[in-house]
């Protein structure tokens, strides 16, 4: 009998690692086949003059370079705004916080803020700074609404990252005399990098890939602006995703689309590269 029982274990066991890992394959494979299609599409494409160049019907040219502008000058100013409030606020609720049930709405309020649709964020971007604040059509109202739909996403995953931290590090501290702002900057912050810096990745992808409240909010204008310009008022211009949506969806020119999405794919890739970097340093600057 037993003998028998191992048998169809080890039956399930086999046929659920076979499953396992031919989702694994399959996964892979379209990873692979969508990235290798993209760049098939879009690397002949690519030019210097397209990278470093303006749109203009005058002179006939195709350039992405106010795009690619205008999306760092949305991630650098949203990151600047949202990485001290989210922070700060996931430091608040783990550290300060007495009251558990304000903590448990706040909790609840993050995740359904997190699920609600980005044309809806647009929406109250566009009433609220476009209009109510009177930013105009502008790459900072643009960047102002993106904090609001990222700082959910920053709050959950540093104060996940706080929880994992053992109260012997914090006790510790205490013990020794730190106060506990001392405490928590040297002992519970360096030791919570990790989920800081996964919360700045999930946002850099969000900020990145977002389309539907840019173009409520920042515009479809190819202006290209220096990095302090950028932070004033009815400054409108179009980041990548927006260029994307426009060639694709609009003009209906499927080639340029695709250099574009080549050039978001390298993109995300530096900036989720860097902020590894960063968090090893960090790291290692503590163990020092």
């Amino acid at each position: 009998m037993n003998d028998k029982i191992s048998k169809k274990r080890k039956v399930k066991i086999t046929l659920l690692n076979a499953l396992v890992y031919l989702s694994a394959g399959i996964i892979i494979l379209m990873l692979i086949g969508i990235i290798g299609y993209v760049f098939y599409r879009g690397l002949p494409n690519l030019s210097f003059d397209f990278l470093t160049s303006t749109p203009s019907l005058i002179k006939d040219t195709v350039g992405i370079l106010p795009n690619i502008l205008n999306t760092i000058y949305i991630i650098l100013m949203t990151l600047v705004i949202v990485l001290p409030l989210g922070v700060g606020a996931a430091i608040y609720l783990n550290e300060y916080a007495k009251n558990k049930r304000f903590v448990r709405v706040i909790e609840l309020a993050t995740e359904t803020l997190s699920g609600i649709p980005s044309i809806i964020y647009g929406l109250v971007g566009m009433l609220i700074f476009v209009q109510f604040c009177s930013l105009g059509t502008s790459l900072i109202a643009g960047a102002l609404t993106l904090v609001i739909m990222t700082l959910p996403t920053i709050i959950r995953t540093t104060q996940e990252s706080l929880k994992t931290i053992p109260n012997s590090y914090r006790e510790g501290s205490l013990a020794l005399g730190a106060g506990k702002w001392h405490m928590i900057r040297t002992v519970v912050l360096p030791s919570a990098v990790d989920g800081i810096v996964t919360g700045c990745i999930l946002s850099v992808g969000r900020i990145i890939g977002e389309s539907a409240a840019l173009l409520f909010t920042a515009g479809m204008a190819n202006n290209l602006f220096y990095i302090f310009e950028s932070f004033l008022p009815e400054k409108a211009g179009s980041t990548l995703t927006v260029a994307l949506y426009v060639y694709a969806k609009e003009r209906g020119e499927f080639d340029i689309a695709f250099a574009i999405a080549v050039i978001l794919m390298v993109l995300t890739f530096i900036i989720n590269l860097s902020a590894k970097l960063a968090g090893k340093v960090i790291r290692k600057r503590k163990e020092k």
